[in-house]
């Protein structure tokens, strides 16, 4: 058994949660998601909680039980506080702005590269160099996160680059350093 998923799940008041079968709808102030989990699990829902257990002790079912538990508590989590993701970006020249929707990212290239958000995420700039990306959908917000951040990874010998923030990035020495 999964020690992830045996743990309830706690659904705020706020949260509104409908199940049918596999499939659940998550309902709160900051949106709705709704997923189809895959088959081997099943939810019950009483009392504010969600408990997700395996149907079976086969291999496929124990797989899928934590990852069953997990979609669901980052679907409640998403849409009552959401989720977000800060990127920096280091390097002479290099910038961010947000045009409309769009984020028009300068990293070196001859030409800026644009970046259409999906349905449902956000993104914000502070002082050309700082770019949050913001949503419900966990998944989505690191999937944009990880686009942007590979428009220009950061390089060892200077850390030039785009790098999540926080994010350490190991050295290298260079030229100089093999005396």
């Amino acid at each position: 058994m999964s020690r992830i998923g045996k743990k309830p799940i706690t659904v705020p008041e706020k949260v509104d949660i409908t199940l049918d079968g596999l499939s659940i709808t998550v309902k709160g102030p900051k949106g709705e998601l709704s997923r189809t989990l895959p088959e081997g699990v099943s939810l019950s829902h009483s009392d504010g909680l969600i408990t997700v257990s395996a149907d079976s002790d086969k291999r496929r079912c124990r797989e899928r039980h934590g990852l069953s538990r997990t979609l669901v508590a980052n679907m409640i989590e998403g849409v009552s506080n959401g989720y977000s993701k800060q990127l920096e970006i280091v390097g002479v020249g290099s910038r961010a702005q947000v045009k409309g929707k769009k984020l028009v990212v300068s990293a070196g290239y001859s030409h800026p590269v644009e970046v259409v958000p999906p349905e449902g995420i956000t993104f914000k700039v502070e002082s050309n160099t700082n770019v949050f990306i913001s949503g419900i959908d966990k998944e989505l917000v690191g999937n944009e996160a990880a686009k942007i951040r590979a428009i220009r990874p950061p390089e060892p010998y200077k850390g030039k680059g785009i790098k999540y923030t926080g994010e350490h990035i190991v050295r290298k020495a260079g030229k100089s350093g093999k005396k």
